[in-house]
């Protein structure tokens, strides 16, 4: 018989059995499909060895007038500008107070006990001291994280244990950085805990605490920011990346600035600042459907005036407003279950609202991604897409995602684009984690999907650096699409990387075929390894079933089990393999696991002959 040429259709379809979706593939870890065909993705390294602290969730970068290339970093315990691999604690100050005498040490203990009336703080907070004086063996000057013991107290660790027991160090400058988040959401038990009427009533209900989510815009060369639930903050790029930002309400000429919000963002139409989910004017307390912006080309002018365009509208579907992107002619705005378009109007009313989509979903404030004049976002059970009208993206891994995802981290999900392989990404906790651990990508020019695990907690795909930009957990930033390998830390690691067919049929699938001869086609381009090598393991079957009574996958039946699998070491220059298998229906699956490999797979040919029905 002739050979047989293998080509599968381009990307993972979970959406059926492996035999249904015969002819195409399965299963894939850190791989893409470029003009139909699988490769391994680039890899990865660290910008420089430098860290920062906590969970990053969010990325903004651009360039100042000075033509310094920099990115804003949110984490849950600060915030930073990123310039030249260095990490610049810009994290506002919230409050000052002076102290006197605020410390008790005691005896051969490294914990002091701080002393300070309404502090403000949570645990994990971090204050600086100065004009601090010497007392039994400590002088406290310097930056502390704090652990809160009630609205009065807290303690801190000093580096070295006290000679003494007792109280003092004079007079004292303490500076309180703005309030901490959480990296994950946890629950809320108890009476009291959460909002009123979050559960059955009399048991307290339950709700969680939010884990902390910055939003970042640009007002020229200047940096506007706030994280969920707080402040709007103003950094001044011209004063430098030794400067920290401030409460926009401390500017010079503010008027009626927000006090709490749930996001921030400035228009490209004639830089307006809107607060998205606040509070309103004259009150403290927040409306998550209120938006409220400023005076045209005046971030700090919130007062509404016959000579001001500043002013307010409350969207009316939904709860609270979820997240806002800059689209090319409109502000879109997602609340929980709607999408709307702000658009500029012009005085009186300045800006108008319009209802594009509703009873959708959103699952987070991360979870859009903008690319190509649409938008992409992940809701709580479907992809979605605006690019002039509302639809639910058609999906191959819909239930392989929304089966295994952790429904209490849905704020964790954060999208990007990859615009070099016109890639979307979502990232999102499976339902074992309470961390990222997983990615799912659709590649809208091929309009395919593919998955695989990997640990990120921001992404940016930005035309302003070479590479994407990516945050881990190690607390540090990668570039992606470098090189072939795991470079995270000062030791490069193998990626492992895989592609695993569905099920196919062996000539018609009625009777057996016997295969004595692979032909691999697969090319290496891209590796550094002297000998790059894949493996190509094929996997025949006596019946089609959706699984594999085989090491190689979870799950199967008797009827699946696989007769006699072949691993096939593949190198550069492989022409042909001898095999004896023996067959109705056969998967296979192409992996790599060396450093320095990159590869991509063409079209493999099967020398197959018939074998009778038994």
């Amino acid at each position: 018989m002739p050979l047989k040429k293998v080509v599968l259709k381009p990307g993972v379809n979970r959406e059926n059995t492996r035999y249904t979706n015969e002819g195409g593939w399965y299963e894939s870890e850190k791989i893409r499909f470029r003009q139909g065909t699988p490769e391994k993705i680039g890899g990865w390294q660290r910008i420089s060895s430098y860290t920062f602290l906590g969970v990053c969730r969010s990325l903004w970068n651009w360039i100042t007038l000075g033509g310094q290339n920099i990115v804003g970093v949110g984490t849950n315990l600060k915030f930073y500008i990123e310039q030249g691999g260095q990490y610049y604690d810009i994290t506002p100050i919230r409050y000052t107070v002076v102290l006197t005498n605020p410390f008790t040490t005691t005896n051969l203990s490294t914990t002091v006990l701080v002393t300070d009336v309404g502090h403000g703080c949570v645990t994990n907070d971090f204050v600086t001291y100065s004009g601090a004086s010497t007392f039994n063996g400590v002088t406290l000057n310097g930056q502390y994280q704090v652990t809160v013991i009630n609205a009065n107290t807290y303690n801190i660790t000093y580096a070295s244990a006290a000679t003494g027991t007792g109280s003092g160090g004079g007079t004292v400058t303490a500076a309180y950085q703005l309030n901490t988040g959480a990296e994950i959401s946890t629950p809320l038990t108890g009476w009291s805990a959460g909002a009123w009427g979050a559960g059955t009533w009399g048991n307290g209900g339950t709700n969680y605490t939010p884990i902390r989510v910055w939003t970042q815009s640009n007002f020229g060369e200047d940096l506007i920011f706030a994280y969920r639930g707080g402040v709007i903050c103003y950094w001044e790029a011209n004063l430098g990346t030794g400067t920290r930002g401030t409460l926009l309400t401390a500017s010079v000429g503010a008027s009626d600035v927000p006090t709490i919000v749930n996001g921030v963002l400035v228009s490209d139409t004639s830089r307006f600042t809107f607060a998205l989910g606040c509070n309103e004017l004259g009150s403290g307390v927040l409306d998550p459907m209120l938006i409220r912006w400023s005076d045209q080309e005046n971030p700090v002018m919130w007062t509404p005036s016959i000579t001001n365009q500043a002013g307010s509208l409350r969207l009316s579907h939904g709860s609270e407003i979820i997240t806002a992107v800059q689209s090319r002619q409109e502000v879109l705005i997602w609340t929980d279950s709607t999408l709307y378009a702000l658009q500029y109007l012009g005085a009186p009313d300045v800006w108008g609202s319009q209802l594009l989509g509703d009873n959708l979903s959103i699952a987070g404030s991360n979870a859009v991604a903008f690319v190509g004049g649409a938008s992409y976002w992940m809701g709580r059970d479907n992809f979605y897409v605006y690019d002039g009208a509302v639809r639910i993206l058609g999906c191959d891994l819909r239930r392989f995602v929304f089966n295994d995802i952790n429904l209490l981290q849905y704020e964790q999900v954060f999208a990007s684009t990859n615009g070099g392989f016109n890639e979307i990404w979502w990232f999102y906790c499976t339902a074992a984690s309470n961390t990222v651990d997983r990615y799912v990508v659709y590649n809208y020019m091929e309009n395919i999907w593919y998955y695989g695990s990997m640990a990120r907690t921001a992404w940016l795909d930005s035309g302003l650096r070479s590479y994407p930009l990516a945050a881990t957990y190690s607390y540090n930033l990668v570039n992606h699409e470098y090189g072939t390998d795991d470079a995270v830390t000062a030791t490069p690691a193998a990626i492992y990387s895989s592609i695993t067919s569905a099920q196919f049929d062996l000539d018609d699938g009625h009777q057996f075929s016997f295969i004595w001869r692979v032909l691999p086609d697969v090319t290496f381009s891209g590796s550094t390894a002297q000998s790059p090598a894949i493996t190509l393991t094929l996997l025949p079957l006596k019946n089609s079933g959706s699984g594999y009574n085989n090491p190689l996958s979870v799950g199967g039946d008797a009827d699946a089990t696989i007769t006699r699998s072949a691993i096939i070491p593949v190198e550069e220059f492989t022409g042909q393999v001898y095999t004896r298998l023996r067959g109705r229906q056969m998967s296979m699956q192409v992996e790599s696991t060396a450093l320095g490999v990159a590869w991509q797979l063409g079209a493999p040919r099967l020398d197959i002959r018939p074998d009778g029905r038994r």
